[in-house]
């Protein structure tokens, strides 16, 4: 599905129920181009110009958000949730690199995710992540002409699960904008960090990473404390950023909803058995015709 062209009956009606999701008095998606539509847009391009990320307050309808929470929280059992050692960029922790590279800094991730295929067709999540009129809206705030859906089975959508004790480590996306929403809290702890494009498509800047990693770049990192219902749209491809530790009795979820500036996007072998523990044909046929957007190391 792309952002532009006609829409079919079916997706017509998803759009009709996306309507009573969104907050739509603050977040008008269905007047692309209208007053309010042009603010709000605006003031996200402002936002990802200045500090590369921007924050939609109580996006989901507040009377949703339990419900939101509830859905979630239902499926947050069926993360894959294998503990490993890894490093900022995702790459074998044994791979070959000079001694004071920040590659060979490792970390303990503990986050989870729940695969796009645990994922219910009517959740709120679904329904969001399908709507004609919330793509358009993504691609204007991105400033891109269209964008797609992932055509990848697990990672289009899934659910980012950390439990109590544990953290997402400092790390890089390989996509380069991403769109997620919090769906729940927890009692303490689990701060998004970052810092906003410490990279760029031509340069690694390698001592800047390194810097942060052995937490000698405080200057350089930002934080954010996000609020269910809150939707974040981030540039993660040249933004280290981070969770940091959960404390107390309640996971900290988030829906990460997956998009392409070119149809037919899927995820690597190795990097989707790493999040799912398993990989489908779609992952196998992908690989054989891969091909590099940029040449950073990750």
């Amino acid at each position: 599905m792309t952002v532009h062209g006609s829409s079919s009956p079916s997706d017509i009606a998803e759009d009709e129920r996306v309507e009573r999701v969104v907050d739509t008095d603050r977040y008008p998606l269905g007047h692309p181009g209208g007053p309010a539509w042009t603010e709000v847009v605006a003031t996200v391009h402002r936002e990802l110009r200045d500090v590369g990320c921007s924050v939609l307050p109580d996006f989901i309808r507040p009377e949703l958000q339990d419900e939101l929470r509830r859905e979630c929280a239902g499926i947050a059992p069926l993360a894959h949730d294998e503990m490993e050692v890894v490093n900022a960029y995702n790459i074998a922790t044994d791979t070959q690199l000079p001694a004071d590279h920040p590659g060979r800094t490792t970390m303990e991730r503990g986050n989870a995710f729940v695969a796009q295929d645990h994922i219910p067709r009517h959740f709120l999540i679904q329904r969001l992540y399908r709507s004609v009129e919330f793509q358009r809206f993504i691609a204007a705030c991105f400033e891109l002409p269209q964008i797609h859906e992932l055509a990848d089975p697990l990672s289009k959508l899934c659910l980012n699960v950390i439990t109590p004790g544990l953290s997402h480590p400092w790390h890089f996306d390989t996509n380069e904008f991403t769109v997620s929403l919090l769906t729940q809290e927890p009692e303490q702890g689990g701060v998004f960090e970052y810092c906003p494009n410490i990279r760029s498509a031509r340069e690694e800047n390698f001592a800047g990473v390194r810097a942060v990693l052995d937490g000698h770049g405080e200057q350089a990192v930002r934080r954010l404390t996000l609020r269910p219902g809150d939707l974040q749209l981030f540039k993660g491809r040249y933004s280290l950023h981070r969770v940091t530790p959960v404390r107390g009795e309640t996971a900290r979820h988030s829906a990460i909803l997956a998009y392409s500036e070119r149809p037919g996007v899927v995820g690597s072998v190795a990097r989707t058995r790493q999040l799912f523990g398993r990989v489908l044909p779609e992952h196998l046929a992908a690989e054989r015709r891969a091909v590099r957007g940029d040449q950073l190391l990750d």
